[in-house]
């Protein structure tokens, strides 16, 4: 009896896993979870228990993302469709100051890359 990795769960949302959860349990596929390490070097995973569920769990899986995909997409058009979506304006009024801080480092940043090859041609000459 081998284990095989199902899912990494960096950057899954928790209903997500919550899903993915239910679905090996509607199926009666033994699974376990690994949480992440302390200092992020080992990611938190979902495991099969046996290898030759994977195949099949794998299907079901997919099966699930591209309806939760479908789902998100759904839901953004019709946020557009509402003019709810979230946008530069919508941003600015929630967090005005941390997003005025990252326009002017993106600014800056360009700035400094503008300037980059003049200084370094003043330099050579």
């Amino acid at each position: 009896m081998t284990t095989r990795l199902l899912l990494n769960l960096r950057d899954v949302p928790d209903d997500e896993i919550a899903d993915v959860e239910a679905l090996l349990d509607a199926n009666g596929w033994p699974w376990y979870r690994t949480e992440p390490g302390r200092w992020g070097i080992s990611a938190a995973a979902i495991w099969l228990r046996q290898a030759d569920d994977f195949p099949a769990a794998r299907a079901a899986l997919d099966a699930y993302q591209a309806e939760r995909g479908e789902r998100a997409r759904a839901d953004w058009a019709r946020l557009q469709q509402e003019g709810r979506a979230p946008n530069l304006w919508s941003q600015l009024r929630a967090e005005p100051l941390a997003t005025l801080a990252a326009w002017l480092a993106i600014l800056l940043l360009l700035g400094m890359l503008a300037l980059l090859p003049m200084t370094l041609l003043r330099d050579a000459g």
